[in-house]
């Protein structure tokens, strides 16, 4: 039997939809893009109201509801489920004797569900906010939020109308009393005697902290993705990477375990890299876009890294106890993103000098206060349950979940001395508009070195990827830090040799690169002695030969122990017959302090170069003007152009 009072439900916030202008309608559909993505798109607006309050929406819907918009809905839900059952009582029981289908029929009516509409007045009292005051302007700015969200509708006669399945979600949670303002997460001095020692006020600021975080989170990601390009890492079959491939890429990255997880979590989500199977398996590489991102500033190179962790469904430093520690694997914590959240928002209202520090990792809970008194950390979960009442202490593992939260957002310069960065406050307030205040915490890359006579090159900041590439070619990173420093030597000279540079165009494009403009002779030197000695003798692809113009050289060779494996012989006064494959006896002779070069079969130099593996592209991200193109047509109104093809498009 059709409930008519869901119907005329439905029929009001269809008519709500339909009063809204289409830019009004567009930021309803971007705020609710993640969980109407998982339905079918709407065809009307009367599909859309639908979407809207079906359970699996609403059911990610309310967990980024605060306080006083949670206690508005629910108190509407309770009075109105109280009427309707008052005014429409359940169905007769079937009568002794009956058959299965009649029983599952009257097990299965909703007629308690809340359908009446209410009197905002009624749910004003309700909830203890009937006269004029804070409580009062809190409670009617929590029902108008509801109406922007769809999460509520107005009647025509001023009543309100929630969805019928509101009691089902919000029946089983403990609320507590109407709270219009956010609590402190900040103890008073006088409850807590450990609070004094947290004024003190910080040597560094959180804007300092933030810039530090931020320049080692830009090198940490640039190793680490450079190293997956190097060799891409092998999933294990039941999923995520192992526990070997996670260490192999931390060591490459210079971070620890739980950072390297929640960096390639980062990286995937933001489409930098992909999984693609091959013959062998699932392995993780990057995509296209990592070409891109190179190119970019070191801020705009962060920014879709940061976007990604505020949405992501998982805390991917948090390893529940029993479990495997892995990575790249599709999280499924949707309590995640409002837990980012409302611990955000609480550390909002910090002082500085005023925060707590975090607690250490592996999370111990603290113990339990005595009567009367307060800690900063439950303080602060408490503030951060006000602005997302039932994705913080409702959850299990409460206080673990929000202490890995804290560290992650420490380590991405979101958080520090126990308050917002400006970086922090900047994700909270928009996760999309990141790039002027990252900007600001990380200077340009350079383009130049300062080369010493020590045979070091360095740069006093983040390098460029063009000056990146040609000192990693060239020499070896042997520091990092606010200063990144590379140290040339034989071996990494005759890399670059190795790798196709010319003496003479690697010194010019190392001169180019210098500030000063000149090299240092002691790395002209270097420079030149590498180069006479390269390629002196010739490794061919016959399984194999090696042969030089030196007849006391090939002499050497043969008569050289630590060449014994390759069973070296002579066939010409200057060649040389080998008995493993060219790569074994080029990596035998240099690793006997030769420099060899290799050549074709054609008798020309062959060049060496590293693999850089790539995964195809995934699909384009949504078109950012397909919302707006979407509730043009849903409201019935002509689209421009440009906005027709972004409709197309999605």
């Amino acid at each position: 039997m059709t409930n008519l009072n869901a119907v005329e439900g439905l029929d009001a916030l269809t008519r709500s939809l339909a009063r809204r202008t289409p830019e009004q309608l567009a930021a309803l559909l971007t705020r609710h893009a993640e969980p109407l993505a998982r339905r079918p798109a709407p065809t009307g607006l009367r599909g859309l109201a639908q979407a809207l309050w079906s359970y699996e929406t609403l059911h990610q819907l309310v967990l980024h509801l605060d306080h006083p918009q949670i206690q508005v809905l629910a108190a509407t839900a309770r009075i109105s489920q109280e009427r309707a059952g008052r005014d429409a009582p359940g169905p007769a029981a079937p009568a002794p004797g009956a058959d299965y289908q009649s029983l599952m029929a009257h097990r299965l009516s909703f007629a308690h569900l809340a359908t009446e509409p209410v009197e905002p007045e009624d749910v004003f009292a309700a909830l203890g906010a009937a006269s004029p005051g804070p409580a009062r302007t809190a409670a009617e700015a929590a029902l108008h939020h509801l109406y922007d969200d769809g999460l509520a509708a107005p009647a025509e006669d001023g009543t309100v109308v929630v969805p019928p399945r509101a009691p089902q979600l919000l029946a089983a949670h403990d609320l507590g009393p109407f709270l219009a303002d956010a609590p402190r997460p900040a103890p008073d001095d006088t409850t807590t005697p450990a609070t004094p020692a947290a004024t003190i006020p910080p040597t560094t600021s959180p804007h300092d902290e933030s810039r530090a975080a931020a320049a080692t989170l830009a090198a940490t990601v640039d190793r680490l993705l450079a190293a997956l390009a190097t060799q891409p890492a092998a999933l294990r079959k039941s999923g995520g990477l192992a526990v070997r491939e996670i260490k192999r890429l931390a060591k490459a990255a210079g971070a620890t375990e739980p950072h390297t997880r929640l960096l390639l979590d980062l990286t995937l989500a933001a489409d930098l890299i992909a999984l693609t199977r091959s013959p062998s398996g699932i392995t993780a590489l990057p995509t296209g876009a990592y070409d891109d991102w190179l190119g970019r500033p070191p801020g705009a190179r962060l920014a879709p890294l940061l976007a990604a962790w505020s949405g992501l469904w998982d805390i991917p430093t948090h390893t529940p106890f029993g479990e495997t520690p892995t990575a790249l694997v599709r999280g499924h914590d949707r309590h995640a993103p409002a837990l980012r959240h409302a611990l955000l928002a609480a550390l909002d209202t910090v002082p500085l000098g005023a925060g707590a520090p975090l607690p250490p990792l592996p999370f111990t809970e603290p113990p339990e206060p005595e009567a009367g008194m307060r800690t900063p950390w439950k303080d602060l979960l408490r503030a951060a349950d006000w602005h997302r009442p039932l994705a913080v202490t409702h959850q299990p593992m409460a206080g673990e979940r929000a202490a890995h939260t804290l560290h992650e957002a420490t380590c991405l310069g979101l958080a520090a001395h126990g308050t917002l960065t400006p970086l922090g406050r900047a994700l909270l307030a928009d996760p999309r508009s990141l790039d002027e205040p990252l900007a600001d915490l990380l200077p340009p890359l350079l383009e130049q070195a300062h080369f010493q006579a020590d045979l070091t090159a360095v740069v006093p900041g983040r390098p460029s990827a063009a000056l990146d590439a040609l000192l990693a070619s060239a020499a070896d990173r042997e520091s990092e830090g606010h200063a990144v420093t590379w140290r040339f030597t034989h071996r990494s000279v005759r890399r670059a040799l190795d790798a196709g540079h010319r003496a003479e165009t690697l010194r010019e494009d190392l001169t180019r690169a210098s500030a000063t403009g000149t090299l240092p002779q002691p790395l002209g030197y270097l420079l030149q002695d590498a180069a006479r000695s390269h390629g002196r003798m010739r490794v061919l692809p016959a399984a194999c030969c090696i042969r030089s113009d030196d007849e006391a050289l090939v002499e050497e060779l043969a008569a050289h122990r630590a060449l014994r494996d390759l069973g070296l012989r002579a066939i010409a006064p200057t060649v040389l017959v080998s008995g493993r494959p060219p790569a074994a006896t080029l990596d035998a002779l240099r690793a006997a302090g030769y420099a060899p070069a290799l050549e074709s079969d054609t008798g020309t130099t062959t060049v060496e170069r590293l693999p850089a593996h790539r995964a195809k592209a995934p699909a384009a991200t949504r078109n950012p003007h397909a919302p707006l193109a979407l509730a043009h047509r849903l409201l019935g109104h002509p689209t421009e152009p440009k906005e027709a093809t972004a409709a197309g498009e999605r």
